[in-house]
């Protein structure tokens, strides 16, 4: 594997990761129970539409093949896409939604916090954007954790059951291959292992501060990094894709 390769890699996931995400959390635009929240999920999902363009038109560049973040987003199956499965997970509940957007906000700032030390000028320029936004995400998040784990016992029991259920899946968020550790020897790459126990810190708590207990996890859920998904990317996809798979190379 070269440089290249690994660094094309590297900004795969991460652009599928905020793509995905982003389809999620606009699903619930007009479905949200507040409209402060309709309004602030939406603006979630628009600010990781746009980081996800700029590191799927990044990889594009590194990768040489001429393709743009259209195509990357748009012209690719599902065993080709790298987002982590947590991200894939339908919406569920409100509670859910908001468990799924703590875990992932939560290891997105610690992340980004980190990747501003690259030595790639564009992944250094993209976390130091991102880290604005994911701060306000992991506020928020973090806010209603604590209101609906303090809240009713309905809202507690439901808080509660997303986490339990999600779980499984917060392990795949740091896990780390071949190209990882190539781009790590060269200080481009986030080291892993302080981003997971910063993360572990500060979720526990906040789960303990909110009256949640924390699961205890056999195993955890994989695969997405490596192009094994749930059953959901495929819908997903089939309903993000189906205008430009229907009219290929349209223009507006």
């Amino acid at each position: 594997m070269t440089t290249e390769q690994a660094l094309y890699k590297y900004c795969l996931r991460l652009g599928d990761n905020a793509l995905i995400q982003s389809y999620r959390l606009s699903e619930w635009c007009s479905n949200a129970p507040l409209l402060e929240e309709d309004l602030a999920l939406t603006n979630f999902a628009l600010d990781m539409i746009g980081r996800a363009q700029l590191l799927l038109s990044y990889a594009g560049v590194v990768e040489g093949m001429g393709k743009t973040d259209d195509d990357l987003a748009y012209r690719r199956g599902e065993r080709q896409f790298t987002n982590t499965l947590i991200s894939e997970l339908p919406n569920g509940d409100f509670a859910f939604t908001i468990a799924r957007l703590f875990f992932t906000s939560v290891y997105e700032y610690y992340f980004f916090t980190e990747l501003q030390n690259s030595a790639d000028t564009t992944l250094k320029a993209v976390a130091a954007k991102t880290l604005k936004e994911v701060k306000y995400h992991k506020a928020h998040a973090t806010d209603w954790m604590l209101r609906l784990g303090g809240g009713t016992e309905e809202s507690n029991t439901r808080v509660q059951a997303a986490v339990n259920a999600l779980w499984m899946y917060t392990g795949e968020q740091f896990e780390t291959d071949k190209a990882d550790a190539m781009l790590q020897d060269i200080n481009i790459a986030v080291d892993m292992p302080p981003v997971k126990d910063k993360w572990n810190v500060y979720v526990q708590e906040v789960l303990l501060d909110a009256g949640i207990s924390v699961p205890v996890a056999d195993y955890m859920q994989t695969g997405g990094r490596n192009g094994v998904h749930t059953e959901y990317l495929g819908h997903i996809l089939s309903e993000m894709q189906y205008l430009q798979r229907a009219y290929p190379d349209a223009t507006w």
